[in-house]
C-alpha cells in the first residue's frame, strides 16, 4: 500500500510508464497503531518495530508489562487513532468492535492516515471509509476483509483508486495451510490419548438431571462474566479472576465444572473469536493466561437449592464504572436467581436488583427525588422500553447506584442525555 505496488503493476501491464504519479510514503519514523495485541497484532508491532516505525496498540485486555517488553506503548482507543499515520486492524468482530471505525472515529484521525484491515471485514463502516478516502482523511485503506465476501462487483470501496484489496488470502500460504493440517492431526492424536482438546465440540457428558438443575445458574454465569469484563477499563489485561459459590450444599454435592465454563465463556468470548465450551474452557483460559480460582461459601439452610449466590471478582484492573471496585479494589459482580430468571444483584458494594435479560444501563448518581423520572423519561423519548429498574444506595440523600435493564439499545445521544444529567456522576452501559 505505502508503495502503490499494486497499481503501479497493473499500470505498467497496461503498457504504461508513471513514475511520478505512484511515489509512495517511507514506513521508517511513522506511527503505527495496532488496534488489537494478541498473536498476530504483536507479531505486526514486532515487525513494524523492525521497519524502523513507532509502535502504539490499543487493546484494553492485553498485558502492559509484554507490551513493553517489545518496545510498545499500550494507549488508549481514541490516543492510537488520533497519533497515528497506519492503522492496522487486529481486533475480533464483537458487537463491541462492529463498525468501531466509523463517521465519528474517522473525523478524530490525522489527515492522510492509511489504515490496513486483515481482520474481519465488519470492524469497519465501509460508507463512512469511502467518505473519509475522498475527503483526504484517509489517504489509502489496503483491505483483505470484506462486511460481504466476496463484495459486489460495483463497490465503491474496492473500485476506489485509493485502495488495495485481496481475496481474504491471510492464511492462504502453502506453509499455512500445511501447519493447519498438522495441527488437525496433532489434536486428534492427543484426543485419543486422552489429552484435553482445545478445539473439541463434543463435550464430556454431565448427568441430565445435573444439567437440568443448574441450567439458570449457567446463564447467570455466562452473564456475570460478560458483564464484569465489559466493566475492564484496559491497563494491565484480566488476569486473576475469583469466583465465589455460596451454597448450602457440600462440595460433593455441587459440580461447578460447567459454572466455570460459562463464567470464562463470558469473560472471553466479548473480547476474541473464540468458541469456549465445557471441553475447552480451563484450556482457553490458561491460553490466555488467564488465572481463575474457585471459592465455596457453606451456608447454613435447606439444601434444596443448589446455590444462593455466585460472585465475580477480577482484580488488578481499572474499572469503567468506578462504583463496581469492590473495597479491596477489585471489580465485583453478583448476582441470584429468582423464579428461575438470573438477576444481577450487586455491583461492588452496592445492592441491586435487576434482571439480566436484555443489556443496562448501571448509573452512579447523588441520590434525590426526581432522578428515576429524569433518565425514564430520555429513554421514553426514543422508544427504549425499561424492563427493570432498582437503586442501591449506601444512605438516604448519598450516593446511590441505579440498575435500568432496557430492550433495546439505547443511541449514543440519549445515553449522552443521561450522563448530562447534573447529579449522574459516571454511567456505563452493559451489552448482554
Amino acid at each position: 500500500m505505502a508503495r502503490n505496488v499494486a497499481q503501479a503493476d497493473a499500470s505498467v501491464k497496461a503498457g504504461k510508464w508513471q513514475r511520478s504519479k505512484y511515489v509512495g510514503v517511507s514506513l521508517v519514523g511513522k506511527t503505527l497503531a495496532v488496534m488489537g495485541f494478541g498473536k498476530v497484532g504483536s507479531e505486526v508491532a514486532r515487525r513494524a518495530r523492525g521497519l524502523g516505525m513507532h509502535v502504539i496498540a490499543y487493546d484494553p485486555y492485553a498485558a502492559a508489562d509484554r507490551a513493553r517488553a517489545m518496545g510498545v506503548d499500550l494507549v488508549s482507543f481514541d490516543e492510537a487513532i488520533a497519533t497515528a499515520d497506519f492503522i492496522s486492524l487486529h481486533m475480533p468482530l464483537t458487537p463491541a468492535t462492529s463498525k468501531i471505525l466509523n463517521d465519528e472515529n474517522f473525523a478524530k484521525m490525522k489527515k492522510g492516515v492509511r489504515i490496513v484491515n486483515v481482520a474481519r471485514g465488519g470492524v469497519i463502516d465501509d460508507d463512512a471509509l469511502v467518505k473519509a478516502l475522498d475527503a483526504g482523511i484517509v489517504a489509502q485503506a489496503a483491505l483483505d476483509v470484506f462486511t460481504e465476501e466476496p463484495p459486489s462487483k460495483d463497490s465503491k470501496l474496492v473500485q476506489h483508486e485509493n485502495v488495495t484489496v485481496t481475496p481474504h488470502l491471510g492464511a492462504s500460504t502453502m506453509e499455512a495451510q500445511e501447519e493447519v493440517a498438522i495441527e488437525i492431526a496433532e489434536v486428534v492424536v492427543g484426543a485419543l490419548k486422552g489429552e484435553l482438546a482445545a478445539t473439541a465440540v463434543n463435550a464430556p457428558m454431565v448427568p441430565a438431571e445435573v444439567l437440568t438443575e443448574l441450567k439458570p445458574f449457567v446463564v447467570l454465569a455466562e452473564k456475570l462474566g460478560r458483564l464484569a469484563v465489559q466493566l475492564v477499563a484496559g491497563g494491565s489485561g484480566v488476569k486473576n479472576v475469583k469466583v465465589t459459590y455460596a451454597s448450602s450444599r457440600a462440595p460433593d454435592d455441587l459440580d461447578t465444572r460447567v459454572l466455570r465454563a460459562m463464567i470464562t465463556k463470558g469473560l472471553i468470548e466479548p473480547i476474541s473469536n473464540v468458541f469456549v465450551n465445557l471441553v475447552n474452557a480451563d484450556f482457553t483460559a490458561k491460553q490466555r493466561g488467564l488465572r481463575i480460582t474457585e471459592e465455596r461459601i457453606l451456608l447454613d439452610g435447606s439444601p434444596e437449592n443448589p446455590l444462593e449466590f455466585i460472585q465475580v471478582q477480577i482484580a488488578n484492573v481499572e474499572s469503567k464504572f468506578a462504583s463496581a471496585i469492590s473495597e479491596p479494589g477489585e471489580i465485583k459482580m453478583e448476582g441470584r436467581v429468582k423464579d428461575g430468571i438470573p438477576h444481577l444483584t450487586k455491583v461492588g458494594s452496592f445492592e441491586v436488583d435487576v434482571s439480566l435479560e436484555g443489556n443496562i444501563i448501571l448509573c452512579r448518581q447523588v441520590d434525590q427525588p426526581g432522578l428515576i423520572g429524569k433518565v425514564g423519561s430520555i429513554l421514553g423519548e426514543e422508544n427504549v422500553n425499561v424492563s427493570f429498574m432498582s437503586v442501591g444506595r449506601v444512605a438516604q440523600r448519598k450516593h446511590a447506584v441505579m440498575a435500568i435493564g432496557v430492550d433495546e439499545p439505547p443511541r449514543k445521544e440519549s445515553l449522552k442525555r443521561i450522563g448530562e444529567i447534573p447529579a449522574i456522576e459516571e454511567f456505563v452501559y452493559l451489552k448482554l
